[in-house]
């Protein structure tokens, strides 16, 4: 994001150490999670505990149950039951009578080498039969990985949908003057620290493949844009002209990002091979242009522009051209986002001098105000489109939360400590 029209953009403004940070990650704790909301329509699951997963010292089964949960999708039935595994023969009629349209059972196993065995299997109570077994060897540092990849299987079977709880997400965590681009599972868990400067790191935005990262980072005291590699951490700098380099964003080829550069004076689009090379101008206005997003088909790009008298969002074809305004409700009115199938937009507005998560239905629906609380920022979707993850501020900490569509299931991920922004979802794929 570009702090041009960010309305909490407040650490941008304060002093920075100059002192290195330490190659270790700062002590912010884990995640835990909050969930709040009931869905309009759920369907009923039982998720018995894995035969012997407490020797693998990971609770699989209450990972998938949360991850479950934070879908909006699901409603988790409590029962004690820990007998079953995936070799039993269920009585399908008995878990339908106790209101169980589906039920999970499986066992985990260590192997001689050190591994685990992970096994499961999902039957439909409604229509009597199985849906799905499968296993999984995994090492004990993914076991968490394996019980997300359970709960993506559960769901796609369950809803036709692909999950999404083996992605991961990206944020920016601050502690003091230390700030550090954070990458975890899409439940906040399995931290691994990308990039740790005495500077404001900002606007992280994962590539379609997942491999690497674009972000901003003010380490030669002004903005320049970086690409990482997520797994060998070697980066390189992509962006640094004259003036600010800010807002990347990935074409879903992967081959081109467009950014906000002033290098000509007022902020204005650009795109640029993502391997770095010469910005080719894409906007001539004399406002402020910024904050752009492609949209899933790369045809086209959705930005922020005060052209109008205060900031909307607009967008335009992906190689230039002429611009049509999308936001009319309100006057400031930032930070676009699309949703993967290209139909709903998600922004920040500001309403009665708070600012809060909007969405808006593309091609003339309707737009609904997804929050209660009163300072969001940062949307992003996941890939299936079902949730969007944002940063707000709650209880006087910057936090990250998800939230259904709908608005009636949201997730705080809270810490310790610290604060959170600038949340990014990865594409599918690990």
């Amino acid at each position: 994001m570009s702090s041009a029209y960010a309305p909490r953009r407040r650490f941008l403004t304060r002093a920075v150490a100059g002192a290195a940070i330490a190659a270790c990650a700062p002590v912010w704790g884990q995640f835990r999670v909050e969930i709040s909301g009931v869905g309009a329509t759920q369907i009923p699951v039982v998720v018995l505990p894995l035969r012997d997963e407490s020797t693998s010292g990971v609770r699989i089964a209450e990972v998938v149950r949360a991850d479950l949960a934070r879908s909006g999708l699901f409603r988790l039935i409590d029962v004690v039951e820990t007998s079953m595994d995936e070799r039993s023969t269920p009585n399908l009629a008995d878990w339908r009578a106790r209101g169980a349209d589906a039920l999970i059972a499986g066992s985990v196993s260590r192997l001689p080498d050190g591994r685990f065995d992970v096994r499961y299997k999902l039957w439909d109570a409604v229509r009597g039969e199985e849906l799905l077994g499968r296993s999984q060897t995994v090492l004990t540092a993914d076991l968490r990985l394996a019980a997300h990849r359970i709960a993506d299987g559960i769901h796609e079977n369950l809803t036709g949908e692909r999950g999404v709880f083996s992605t991961r997400i990206t944020y920016v965590v601050q502690q003091g003057r230390q700030y550090s681009l954070v990458v975890t599972d899409a439940d906040g868990e399995s931290a691994q620290v990308a990039v740790n400067s005495p500077d404001p790191i900002i606007s992280p935005a994962w590539s379609p493949d997942g491999k690497s990262l674009a972000y901003v980072s003010f380490e030669s005291q002004k903005a320049v844009v970086w690409v990482q590699d997520t797994g060998t951490g070697s980066r390189r700098m992509v962006a640094n002209f004259r003036g600010s380099n800010s807002a990347p964003a990935w074409s879903p080829d992967g081959r081109t990002l467009a950014l906000a550069l002033s290098q000509d004076g007022l902020t204005q689009l650009y795109t640029m091979p993502a391997t770095g090379g010469t910005p080719k101008r894409l906007t001539n206005s004399r406002s402020i242009d910024t904050e752009p997003v492609y949209s899933a088909d790369g045809r086209t790009i959705y930005f922020v522009s005060d052209r109008g008298g205060g900031p909307q969002i607009y967008r335009m074809a992906a190689g230039g051209g002429g611009t049509e305004r999308i936001t009319f409700d309100g006057d400031y009115n930032i930070s676009p986002t699309v949703s993967p199938d290209g139909r709903m937009l998600a922004y920040i507005s500001r309403v009665s001098g708070a600012f809060k998560l909007m969405t808006l239905e593309l091609g003339g629906g309707a737009v609904r105000t997804l929050t209660t609380t009163r300072d969001d920022e940062s949307p992003s979707f996941a890939p299936n489109g079902r949730l969007i993850v944002f940063a707000t501020r709650v209880d006087g900490r910057d936090v990250l939360m998800t939230s259904t569509l709908d608005g009636r299931i949201k997730t705080r991920l809270l810490t310790s400590g610290a604060d959170v922004r600038e949340p990014a979802w990865g594409p599918f794929g690990r």
